[in-house]
């Protein structure tokens, strides 16, 4: 079996078994994915929901983000930890949103790489979620479930990003991260992978399947 076999199985299955592929963040609109986003950083989703209502409510618009302060972002976001270091990039993100891309939020990787606090895996939620481009958002959750399965060597999250792109549909790859994202807290847990109940089970390396399908000896893994 290939890895581009095994990539095709593990869409079909997680599609199967999580037919609403969504991102778990709430947002009404570019801007607030891209903030809610930088406040997941060390945070959990839930968390950020809870936080963004009232965030979003004292700062309605890009405009309004503008002409606030550090100290009043990192009040409202003070729960979602490193709240210092979040409020000046969300700050200058904004600040640099209005100047440099005529309020709106870029839509290549080149130019979303430049806001400030935003790497690889925020620019390809954007990209994917909001400018329905090809994305590979490489969480820890990606990053952990990939390598069970046999898709990646690699646990550097560009790399895995890279090993991914190789293997799957471009039309498939941004709602087979948000599943894997569902399916590692469910079922493909950082503590435990459990594979009784895995719909990947009968083709992941990680539970003992070896390249042609035939079960393996914990040896042999």
């Amino acid at each position: 079996m290939t890895k581009k076999q095994r990539a095709a199985l593990a869409v079909e299955a997680l599609k199967a078994e999580y037919p609403d592929a969504i991102c778990s963040l709430d947002y009404p609109d570019p801007l607030r994915l891209l903030i809610a986003v930088r406040l997941s950083a060390q945070c959990t989703d839930a968390r950020v929901n809870l936080v963004t209502p009232g965030l979003f409510a004292r700062f309605p618009t890009l405009e309004a983000f503008c002409e606030g302060t550090e100290e009043e972002i990192g009040e409202l976001i003070r729960s979602c930890g490193f709240y210092n270091t979040k409020s000046k990039d969300i700050l200058q993100m904004c600040r640099m949103i209005r100047d440099d891309f005529g309020g709106k939020v870029p839509d290549t990787m080149e130019d979303l790489l430049k806001l400030p606090g935003v790497g690889r895996k925020t620019a390809n939620l954007i990209l994917g979620d909001v400018f329905g481009q090809p994305a590979v958002v490489t969480d820890t959750h990606c990053i952990r479930i990939a390598g069970r399965l046999g898709l990646t060597g690699n646990t550097a999250p560009e790399k895995v990003e890279q090993d991914l792109r190789a293997v799957l549909p471009p039309e498939e790859s941004n709602d087979f991260c948000h599943r894997l994202v569902l399916h590692g807290r469910a079922v493909c847990t950082a503590r435990k992978a459990y594979c009784g109940k895995c719909c990947m089970a009968s083709f992941c390396k990680k539970a003992g399947v070896g390249p042609g399908g035939e079960k393996l000896s914990p040896k042999k893994k």
